[in-house]
């Protein structure tokens, strides 16, 4: 009898710690079953017993122990180093944030799954996945606003490139605490434009016709959200992401990902070093871009510069 799963962690802590475990014991088969939230079968591609239970996510991890290897997503010191976080010295805390235990870790190839000729552009693609959400119980900090998203369609669009869309509505997937509290609040990323008045992200991308809406795209065919995404990702030329679960995804295509970071253990020195698992999920070219959200807080407003900067040069 083989191994079963039974995990609904938040979105990046189950495809950083428990996809990749579930893999590898497919690669041995070893494993049996996955009980996970719906709407994930697609990232469990290899395995014929999936049972999609859960709709909602927990912030809790408590679940995960006793089932996989790593249960904290930030690093797994005491299985690399052998000491506590706190017992280690600066230099070994360096080393060892966003490391984890890759013993029984072996990531999916999903580009090579899911890469396809049916949902292609004439351009090559960029992907942009945004986040407008509650983050650790507080108002949005870490998003593209309306003037960034406009930089960089109008940059990409006109230097050849069609853009993916992403910022989901918070309705196509098991849902955690902060996503919740977004939809108990009415938030909604939007501004006042000049000659046009005020308008929304989505209705932003209809100004511009290779720039196209991820939620479009799925509404036309009959593949699910996730592997929507899944199929159009595997195809893309690079990523801009927002730091957490949207650029851990977008990290696993072996493509370069500039992903904006604001907030969580994240910004710690050392993060994104060649062991990280931002890197470790495919060889990708991880670019962050940290911009804390305590600078924001007393500038009064997010600086995208060095994100421009390196769009630019990558892009």
């Amino acid at each position: 009898m083989g191994k079963v799963l039974k995990i609904n962690p938040e979105f990046s802590c189950e495809i950083v710690m428990a996809v990749p475990y579930a893999y590898w014991l497919h690669q041995r088969s070893e494993l049996d079953k996955v009980i996970t939230c719906k709407g994930m079968r697609s990232f469990y591609y290899f395995c014929d017993n999936v049972e999609e239970r859960f709709d909602f996510r927990t912030v809790s991890n408590k679940h995960l122990e006793e089932q996989i290897p790593n249960t904290w997503i930030h690093h797994n010191c005491r299985a690399v180093l052998g000491k506590d976080y706190g017992d280690l010295t600066e230099e070994e805390q360096y080393k060892a944030n966003g490391v984890l235990d890759y013993s029984k870790w072996t990531p999916p190839p999903y580009r090579k799954y899911y890469s396809n000729d049916k949902l292609r552009f004439d351009k090559p693609m960029i992907v942009i996945s945004n986040r407008y959400n509650y983050e650790h119980g507080k108002f949005p900090r870490g998003y593209f606003d309306i003037e960034c998203l406009y930089e960089m369609f109008n940059y990409l669009t006109s230097s050849g490139y069609s853009v993916l869309y992403k910022r989901p509505k918070n309705v196509e997937f098991p849902l955690d605490n902060n996503e919740v509290m977004t939809i108990q609040d009415g938030c909604n990323l939007e501004a006042s434009v000049e000659g046009i008045g005020v308008i929304d992200d989505y209705e932003l991308t209809t100004y511009y016709d290779d720039v196209y809406l991820l939620d479009d795209i799925v509404s036309k065919y009959d593949f699910s959200y996730n592997e929507t995404q899944l199929r159009l990702f595997s195809n893309a030329e690079g990523f801009i992401s927002m730091g957490g679960g949207s650029g851990i995804l977008c990290s696993y295509f072996g493509k370069t990902n500039i992903t904006y970071i604001t907030t969580s253990k994240e910004l710690r020195k050392g993060y994104f070093s060649p062991k990280s698992h931002y890197k470790m999920t495919s060889g990708c070219n991880v670019i962050p871009i940290r911009d804390p959200e305590d600078g924001i807080t007393k500038r009064g407003h997010r600086n995208y510069i060095e994100l421009f900067k390196k769009m630019k040069e990558n892009f």
